[in-house]
């Protein structure tokens, strides 16, 4: 079973909380099935395991509650959290480090943050790069939005500009890989 860390489950209640207050966030939780409720309403370890199909029922309830259903929210969402997180000695890393420094440090980073899902990244000349996640299924794929949203405030962090990514080989094909394509100037 793929499972993703405490800690982007806590950063996500953190964000919604600060975006809709404490009402937004049980209205969500009315929507969700009641083992995704159950983790939520309990206390969440930042360090433990907690399977990736509540993240993903609680982000699809998070999209369909807040955002009228546009999944593509989520990706202006995640871009203020890895701002947020990226304080201090981490921006800049970010800021000074190269686009493919960048990229190949979220991918590992990503690493640690996911059990029962390998990442997999592989450089391209020097504007680009491909990201496979192995162990994804498509009912994770609203989760791509989020992973989207991360790379593209990153890399606009380290100065890259024109940047593209977009999963090229979508998560929702139920294939044995998804496939992140990036590129920037």
């Amino acid at each position: 079973m793929a499972e993703i860390k405490g800690t982007v489950l806590i950063d996500s209640m953190k964000a919604i909380k600060a975006r809709g207050g404490e009402a937004e966030f049980q209205k969500i939780l009315r929507n969700v099935s009641e083992e995704t409720r159950n983790i939520f309403e309990s206390r969440i370890s930042a360090s433990s395991w907690y399977p990736v199909d509540a993240f993903a029922e609680f982000l699809e309830a998070d999209i369909r509650e807040t955002a009228n259903g546009v999944r593509e929210v989520l990706i202006t969402r995640a871009e203020k959290v890895i701002e947020a997180q990226l304080q201090g000695i981490y921006r800049v890393f970010i800021k000074y480090g190269s686009p493919m420094f960048v990229v190949k440090r979220i991918a590992a980073v990503h690493a640690t943050y996911y059990q029962g899902i390998e990442i997999l990244p592989q450089a391209h000349e020097s504007n680009g790069a491909t990201i496979r996640y192995l162990g994804l299924r498509k009912r994770h794929e609203i989760m791509g939005y989020g992973i989207i949203g991360f790379f593209r405030k990153a890399l606009e962090i380290s100065g890259a500009r024109d940047i593209a990514v977009k999963f090229t080989v979508p998560i929702s094909d139920e294939r044995e890989y998804a496939e992140l394509t990036i590129t920037w100037a």
